[in-house]
Order: C-alpha cells, then structure tokens, then sequence
C-alpha cells in the first residue's frame, strides 16, 4: 500500500427486494469533513488518465461493474516515492478506497456494463486544486501490482 492509501471493506446487506450497500460514515476512517458526493462513469476498457488534487481527500466506492484505479506516489518526503499500487473494486471486492492529496491517480473501467463509483470528497470541485497529466506521465500495469 502506498503510504496514506486507505482500504476500508464496506457492507453488503441482500435483500429479496434489493439489497443495500454502504457508502461512508462519519465515524469512519478516511473520512476528514463532507464536500460534496457525485458519481462518474467510465466505459468498459477506457482509461481516464492520471490526476492529482492538491488538497482533496477522495473516498472512492464502486456498487456497480468493477473499476481498477492505480495510484503513483511521486511525494518527495513520502516512504512510498516513485511507488505504484493498483486494485480493483466493484461489488465481489466492495471497498472504500481513501486517496489523500498529493497522489497521481487513474482509472479503468473493466465490468463488462456499467461501471459506477462515488467520490464521497472533503471539499467541492475546485479546478484549481487539481492537477492533470498525460496518459503516459507514468506507467500504468497492466496487473495488478
């Protein structure tokens, strides 16, 4: 795991009538203060490239399809420099995935349909506090590592 990266299993309760899934409580690690909550989709074998928010903590779940996201460390003062780490979350590996500022994130839709995640984020969007970069900035693996 790269230093700061936080892997929280979520409950799954079924249902005959639907089932319930569990998002964030304050209580939880991970959680800093609430910004905002949106949800994103990414087609199946796309790849949104790598993004890094300056102050943003994201809280990332995935209820539907199934996501690989992969996280590269470039922090100077970080234990974990110039590491990479990836996994995949949907709902068979149903986990929140805590990234706090100052890592380069990127994402991959693998779920065969629709592949849904939630940011639950302690600030809202500000395009000023993030940074973008190029698909090929850093390698992305093709395992996970």
């Amino acid at each position: 795991m790269i230093e700061g990266v936080i892997l929280t299993p979520l409950k799954q309760i079924y249902h005959p009538k639907g089932d319930l899934f569990h998002g964030m409580k304050k209580s939880d690690p991970g959680f800093t203060d609430f910004g905002e909550a949106y949800f994103s989709t990414i087609h199946a074998g796309e790849i949104k490239p790598w993004k890094k928010h300056f102050r943003m903590t994201l809280n990332l779940i995935v209820p539907v399809g199934k996501i690989r996201f992969v996280i590269h460390d470039d922090r100077t003062e970080s234990p974990t420099r110039d590491e990479t780490m990836s996994i995949e979350l949907g709902p068979e590996n149903y986990k929140r995935l805590t990234v706090p500022p100052g890592l380069w994130m990127a994402f991959e839709g693998i779920g065969e349909t629709l592949n849904l995640l939630l940011n639950v984020a302690d600030l809202e969007h500000d395009p000023e506090e993030v940074e973008r970069a190029d698909p090929d900035r850093f390698v992305y693996p093709k395992k996970n590592k």
